[in-house]
């Protein structure tokens, strides 16, 4: 037999002796013994707590601060990583840190808890004022939001350990807020790997399938690299350009979201490498440029330039698309070497404070505008529209246009003419009557390239927006503007439209208006939306601050709680418990909450054909060997084999005990529009219900459909029947089925 070696973990201390060499060595003038300080600090305070692999607790914020320093953050910010769960999970207080830290580290500990510290009566809710919180720290100090990435960057490298559930959701929560916002600050490095680590849970299946391919084909791609490589190291030399170029395979996550959005397989992939140019100044970068293009034919629409028009995170680089042998398309970035710390760390790159100080330096208020702008342009919004506009204007392809002065414009893709005149001015926008791109006069609805120069047509007579231009309007900031105006200006025309649409929706969900006259019901919900009277509710319907299919699940909710049981006689009483004596015997002889006429504790499974739970009517099979399988009586299988004559008499009466508390595993079908981000919005949704899902995947069909399987845990047919009418509200949904149907 062979031996079995144990390897012995790297204590907290042995990872701290490292970290603080790397320390030093970035910045010699480092006070080494306050850090230290720190660290001591922190470990007596989480003293024997352990981490789910049974590491001690301090491991992890000594592992934040190893991040924070290779982000190239200060002496202050490494400190409060150190320090960031010491009062979330521990008796140290903010006094109590301020006293032997400062006060900017004090406030930097703070920020950090409270972004996970509050419970909201719903996930969106939490969702969304998560966010809020995350920008509003990103305002008044960028370090705690660097630091908060970095406690979630390892997180998620330690994410094997945690439950299935708890992956799923820290997974679900990684892709869409702090990748997004690891993305807005530019540093892709570390958006990269949130994103692929967070695929490894919510797609598992389409992350292997991806590894694997890639595995199959390295040594094909390491030599059609190499070949690239050399030939233009060739070519540069030659030219006397000094730089670096490497090659890389694009990350997982990349290839997976492309591979969706163009409905292709994996085999059908071809751009799989990347090259980056990296050269000592400016004007090399379009010389550089210029050799890649003589070298290699390169693919038209594919060209950018982020250096004459960078990104708003600061990103500068030109890319361009290009074709090398056989065919093969790759892809090449060339920069300078600042523009690839940019790249690579964002923000961080150009946040270096000095010892001892804190707060923002004098010019980066400007860089971190847009921060503000989302904030204010986002206060009235609804959570589910807060959420989405925040996705769009923090994580969507963007596209530059030009005012007629040559002023550029960064807007989301898919941006109209709309978004363009709110991006400039709130009044522009309300004053618009026309546009024109190019010289041309065009409608509303037409969306933006890169490089067309729009003009505003803006008339002081205008009536103002139309409600259609919510519809049209890309940008997070366009639509909250527009929204604002009809709050404003339209309060009674808002009524008539919210009230017409919420009657409309009631009707719709099959909830009577009358609902609304139970002064306590009414009182709860007016308390839950915050608000005052209906008039508020239908004014912000119809300016478009809520949904009213949000507020009748509200309504639905509070029905749901103020059904209160009848009240029971004597009899009642009586006839529950001889009910009670006469099914207790038969509950103990249930198996898996399930009762078998004539047999007792019997094997018993549920057919993988159907999945049925509680509250499904069902039959068992007598199978050879394996005991009863459990089918719902209306599965394909039960239906075709009831009336066969070898399988008739194996059928046999199987029913549910009155109640269980065992959780059962069931899946659903769902067919959709071909969409990119619906499988995201179908997690979402899950998440959002708390739903236990244990597997979850997608692929595109033919006719332009999107086919997508949830197996998923609930206590019974009501829960599942709750989830499927959520689903069923998600946009481009066209059927949903139960296995076996």
């Amino acid at each position: 037999m062979e031996k079995q070696i144990s390897i012995k973990p790297i204590s907290a201390d042995e990872l701290y002796e490292k970290l603080e060499s790397e320390i030093l060595e970035a910045n010699p003038s480092a006070d080494a013994g306050r850090i230290r300080t720190a660290y001591e600090f922190a470990k007596l305070s989480h003293g024997d707590q352990r981490r789910r692999d049974g590491s001690e607790y301090v491991s992890h914020t000594v592992a934040a601060a190893q991040i924070c320093v290779e982000l190239g953050l200060d002496e202050e910010a490494i400190i409060a990583a150190l320090l960031h769960d010491c009062l979330e999970d521990t008796s140290a207080s903010f006094e109590e840190i301020s006293k032997r830290f400062g006060a900017s580290v004090a406030e930097m500990v703070e920020g950090v808890t409270k972004l996970s510290r509050v419970q909201y009566a719903s996930k969106e809710d939490e969702q969304m004022e998560n966010m809020r919180k995350m920008l509003l720290a990103m305002s008044r100090d960028i370090r705690v939001i660097l630091i908060k990435i970095a406690d979630r960057l390892h997180n998620m490298r330690t994410m094997e350990y945690q439950t299935p559930i708890k992956q799923r959701m820290k997974s679900l929560e990684t892709m869409e807020i702090y990748a997004p916002i690891a993305h807005r600050l530019g540093m892709q490095k570390i958006k990269w790997e949130l994103e692929d680590l967070s695929l490894y849970y919510l797609d598992p299946i389409g992350y292997k399938e991806i590894t694997d391919t890639l595995e199959s084909r390295m040594g094909t791609l390491e030599t059609f690299m190499a070949k690239v490589k050399d030939a233009v190291v060739d070519r540069l030399s030659e030219a006397k350009i000094h730089c670096q170029i490497e090659g890389r395979i694009k990350h997982i996550y990349s290839i997976y979201r492309k591979m969706y959005s163009q409905s292709k397989e994996i085999d059908e992939i071809f751009d799989l490498c990347a090259f980056r140019v990296i050269v000592d100044d400016l004007s090399e970068c379009y010389n550089v440029l210029g050799h890649i293009h003589d070298m290699f034919k390169p693919i038209p629409n594919r060209f950018k330039d982020y250096i004459s028009t960078p990104k708003p995170n600061m990103y500068q680089s030109i890319h361009t698309t290009v074709i090398g042998e056989a065919g093969i398309p790759f892809e090449v970035q060339i920069r300078t070497w600042d523009m690839h710390r940019t790249a690579e760390y964002g923000v961080a790159a150009h946040w270096k404070y000095k010892n001892g100080t804190g707060g923002v330096k004098t010019g980066d208020e400007e860089k971190f505008a847009w921060v503000r702008v989302l904030l204010e342009s986002q206060q009235d919004s609804d959570a589910q529209d807060f959420i989405r506009d925040l996705k769009v204007d923090m994580f969507s392809d963007e596209v530059f246009v030009f005012t007629p002065q040559g002023d550029v414009i960064n807007l989301p893709a898919g941006a109209s003419p709309i978004d363009f005149a709110y991006g400039i001015h709130s009044a522009v926008g309300n004053s618009m009557v026309g546009a024109k791109v190019n010289g041309r006069m065009v409608s509303f609805s037409t969306q933006l390239q890169n490089g067309d120069i729009v003009e505003v047509i803006t008339s002081k007579s205008a009536p103002g927006p139309n409600r259609d231009w919510l519809n049209i309007a890309r940008s997070g900031a366009a639509r909250a503007k527009i929204k604002q105006w009809f709050k404003r200006e339209r309060r009674e025309e808002n009524i008539i439209h919210g009230k017409a649409a919420f009657e409309n929706e009631l009707k719709h969900s099959g909830v009577s208006a009358t609902v609304l006259t139970d002064e306590e019901l009414l009182a709860n919900i007016l308390k839950r939306l915050s608000v005052t009277s209906m008039d508020d509710i239908y004014a912000a319907i119809g300016y478009g601050g809520v949904t009213a299919t949000r507020v009748v699940n509200r309504v639905k909710d509070e029905l749901v709680k103020s059904q209160k049981p009848a009240q029971k006689t004597s009899l009642d009483r009586i006839n529950e418990q001889a009910e009670r004596r006469k099914n207790a015997p038969q509950s103990k002889n249930a198996v898996h909450g399930v009762l078998v006429e004539g047999v007792d504790g019997c094997l018993v499974k549920f057919a993988k054909c159907c999945t049925p739970v509680p509250g499904d009517d069902i039959v068992g099979f007598i199978t050879r060997g394996f005991g009863v399988s459990v089918h719902r009586r209306d599965c394909k299988n039960y239906i075709s084999s009831r009336n066969k004559a070898d399988d008739s008499g194996r059928w046999i009466k199987v029913s549910w005990v009155e109640s269980t508390h065992e959780n059962y595993s069931t899946t659903i079908r769902l067919l959709t529009k071909e969409r990119s981000g619906v499988v995201m919005d179908i997690a979402t949704i899950l998440n959002a219900m708390n739903a236990r899902v244990l597997y979850l995947t997608a692929k595109d069909i033919e006719g332009g459909k999107t086919s997508a399987v949830v197996t998923l845990e609930v206590k019974a047919l009501s829960d599942l029947e709750a989830i499927i009418a959520r689903l069923a509200t998600i946009r481009d949904v066209i059927e949903i089925s139960r296995a076996g149907n």
